[in-house]
């Protein structure tokens, strides 16, 4: 599906969710979807927030948090706490299965597709459970983090 097709059928959602809920469809809102939907990384909110600050959209911090809950919830973004970072999020139209390599010492977040786990997890099958999505997070060292020198004990004198 292309980008403008993309954001169009989230548009939808995000209106069906909100007709729904009796949630007001504020301008501010679709300008954040809007945003969030042209992104195609992870981000942070207060990312988001200065981006859409930088376009020239002034729209509180308050608010792109509560939209982005709203968003999380009508299921068109989804929130991952990679670690002991902040909340990162990515948007949920057009991406593929994949999952997340975190290198617990610099914060890089890869994101990776492995066909064999994606057979593994959807042939498992739940009585009275019918999953939805997976996520899965593999922590480690990443490669630049590894080829950095350590600080020797002599160093820390």
């Amino acid at each position: 599906m292309n980008d403008e097709r993309t954001k169009a059928a989230a548009t939808a959602a995000l209106n069906r969710y909100m007709m729904q809920h009796r949630l007001r469809r504020t301008p501010e809102r679709y300008a954040i979807l809007d945003k969030v939907f042209s992104l195609s990384e992870h981000f942070f909110v207060d990312t988001l927030h200065r981006m859409l600050d930088a376009d020239g959209y002034h729209v509180s911090r308050a608010t792109v948090y509560n939209t982005m809950e709203i968003l999380v919830d009508a299921g068109l973004v989804r929130r991952h706490n990679f670690g002991s970072t902040p909340a990162q999020y990515e948007k949920v139209a057009g991406i593929t299965n994949h999952h997340h390599l975190v290198c617990t010492q610099c914060g890089k977040v890869r994101e990776v597709k492995d066909a064999e786990i994606d057979r593994l997890l959807s042939s498992k099958r739940y009585t009275s459970f019918h999953p939805a999505y997976a996520d899965l997070y593999i922590y480690g060292v990443c490669s630049r983090c590894a080829r950095r020198p350590r600080p020797s004990a002599k160093n820390k004198e």
